[in-house]
């Protein structure tokens, strides 16, 4: 999978995902991230992106043609590298993701369905009053995606939070294929938190593993982890 991010940030992407999970799904050719600074698409000597908003009001609103200008061009000028999976429904264009809080709040059947049919994503990161809605209207923007009902600066944040809920769900990223499959509100269980776990020592504080899960019963274990999802 392919992710172009628009943002005036760039650098607040270094560290969350360039460790871990991430950093190894990229050198695994598994996923691929691209910065692009909006500034580098603003306009006159300054590069202004944002103006006032018509109406009045406190903040800035990122301009029409700035925005549309980047999406267009990385649009043309970039294509995906094809994936050791090829995934149906890439025809060679992008899904442009727009964070706002007017957006589809994510969950995690969302996400499983971003990976099975977008191969090229365009995340938009928005700032200060957000963006124009002419963006939206004409159609350069195909979803509007939240992560809450709360206010955060920018989009940054929640594009670093989608990128790490797609990368668990790509094949190979994780080093077990039951890792991502039985995870907390997976369609294995049932879009439910996922089962309590425990590791050695067998006592702490005087608490106990419980029984079942040192039996070497499998079968009731099973069952004991069924019991257990909520």
């Amino acid at each position: 999978m392919r992710i172009d991010i628009i943002t005036l940030f760039p650098q607040m992407f270094q560290g969350p995902l360039t460790e871990s999970i991430l950093q190894r799904a990229q050198d695994q050719h598994l996923l691929e991230i691209h910065y692009h600074d909006l500034r580098t698409f603003g306009i006159g000597k300054y590069h202004q992106v944002d103006d006032t908003p018509y109406g009045g009001g406190a903040g800035m609103v990122m301009r029409a043609d700035v925005l549309v200008g980047a999406i267009e061009t990385i649009s043309a000028n970039t294509a995906p590298t094809p994936s050791p999976s090829p995934v149906s429904g890439r025809g060679g264009k992008p899904h442009v993701i727009y964070f706002s809080p007017r957006g589809k709040k994510l969950r995690q059947p969302m996400v499983e369905k971003i990976v099975k049919k977008y191969e090229w994503l365009i995340l938009v990161c928005g700032h200060y009053e957000g963006i124009d809605q002419r963006v939206i209207d004409g159609g350069w923007i195909d979803e509007e995606m939240s992560i809450g009902d709360y206010v955060l600066t920018g989009g940054e944040l929640p594009a670093m939070v989608l990128i790490d809920a797609l990368a668990r769900q790509i094949p190979g990223v994780l080093g077990h294929s039951e890792s991502a499959a039985e995870e907390s509100f997976s369609a294995a269980l049932d879009r439910k938190k996922e089962y309590p776990h425990y590791t050695k020592p067998a006592e702490f504080e005087g608490m106990k593993v419980p029984d079942v899960l040192v039996s070497g019963d499998h079968k009731k274990i099973a069952e004991w982890r069924k019991k257990q999802v909520r």
